[in-house]
């Protein structure tokens, strides 16, 4: 594969699905350990609904078509394959060329996440906006995930970013374009404005990913409190990750071996990180929760999404952040009263706090109306 992006569409063989709807129809359920719904993890009945869903009435190639209704490629960029989709700005006469915007995903999700999003941006107008902040939109997969594949050095935010910089400027010819992401995109899209601030305009992040350590500005007490909060959600939050940094092998090989555990896996990350209100399906319907977990299936992916957890601690502090800088933060557990201070001490030049209490971990596909309006206001000076 050369660097010249080549055309690529979703596509999963029927043998791939058979076995997959045979193995669903075989799966074993195990009984709840708490008398509290969702308690202890999924809910093994709302599992068995699931499953049983998936495996007899879940329309992939529905699913499929839709994917594919978004103009997707691949390329070689920094020796490995990296998966993308490339939505062009519409650019009515008269109306100054759209500016270029890299979404970046975090797990366990993909780029299906950023679909919602998509059109808004590449077409405001078709959508009740102003056509002069049309984005060029691309939505890279993040290396491991579904389509795009591992680098052959350890996974780092600032390796993904420094391969993000040259998929946009050397891969598709951009010579300035913004940046947004959030959980392991937002680390991303940090490191993007950090390392390259000659070609970026600007970076919005949704989940303020805290790299400072503190060393030489004691945090304040407010700050404080922020953190002891985070560590005390932890405690009951963070064995999903335990197991994924220090043995990603050992629950690969099961999830690798069962569709009703992977999406057990999954599932339980996108209630908990959703601002759903502990109703999942608010936020992400069936067809959309097992489209993503078809995709981890068939591209046999889920493993491999987990080497950014394994590699974690290679990954440094971002350094001071001097291109404009934008936070609209995520109404999740995790960032709750996430004080602003702790972002400025990332960008020195933070033009837009928000706040808006609506949309979690995965906003961009909570709340795309949103997040759209959240970038148009943002980007709309950084134009010229």
């Amino acid at each position: 594969m050369t660097a010249e992006p080549a055309p690529f569409r979703t596509s999963v063989s029927d043998d791939v699905l058979n076995d997959l709807r045979t193995r669903l129809k075989r799966t074993l359920f195990t009984q709840p350990s708490d008398s509290v719904y969702w308690a202890a993890g999924v809910d093994p009945g709302y599992l068995r609904e699931l499953v049983a869903y998936w495996a007899e009435d879940f329309d992939w190639r529905a699913a499929e078509t839709a994917l594919n209704a978004f103009p997707q490629y691949v390329a070689e960029v920094a020796g490995r394959r990296v998966h993308f989709v490339h939505l062009r700005g519409r650019r009515p006469e008269g109306v100054p060329a759209p500016l270029p915007l890299v979404l970046s995903h975090g797990w366990p999700s993909s780029f299906v996440e950023m679909l919602r999003v998509a059109g808004r941006l590449a077409d405001p107008a078709a959508h009740g906006g102003d056509p002069a902040d049309a984005f060029d939109v691309v939505i890279p997969s993040l290396p491991g995930f579904v389509h795009s594949e591992l680098p052959r050095e350890p996974f780092t935010r600032r390796g993904v970013a420094e391969i993000w910089h040259e998929l946009m400027t050397r891969t598709l010819g951009y010579e300035r374009f913004g940046a947004f992401g959030g959980d392991i995109g937002g680390g991303v899209t940090q490191w993007l404005g950090a390392l390259y601030p000659q070609d970026v305009a600007g970076v919005h992040v949704t989940s303020a990913v805290i790299t400072e350590q503190f060393d030489d500005v004691p945090p304040t007490a407010d700050e404080q409190t922020f953190l002891d909060a985070l560590a005390a959600y932890d405690v009951g939050d963070q064995g999903y990750s335990e197991i994924m940094c220090s043995r990603p092998d050992t629950i690969a090989a099961a999830l690798m071996d069962s569709p009703a555990g992977l999406v057990a896996w999954v599932a339980d990350k996108y209630r908990d990180w959703s601002d759903c209100g502990g109703d999942l399906e608010t936020r992400w319907d069936k067809d959309t929760l097992l489209t993503v977990a078809t995709l981890y299936w068939a591209t046999g992916s889920i493993g491999s999404s987990f080497r950014q957890y394994y590699d974690y601690p290679r990954n440094k502090p971002v350094p001071p952040i001097t291109v404009p800088g934008a936070v609209t933060l995520s109404h999740e557990p995790a960032f709750a009263d996430f004080p602003r201070s702790m972002a400025e001490r990332t960008f020195t030049d933070l033009r837009h706090w928000s706040t808006p209490k609506r949309g979690g971990h995965f906003m961009a596909h909570e709340e795309p109306e949103q997040v759209a309006q959240e970038l148009r206001a943002f980007f709309r000076p950084l134009r010229g």
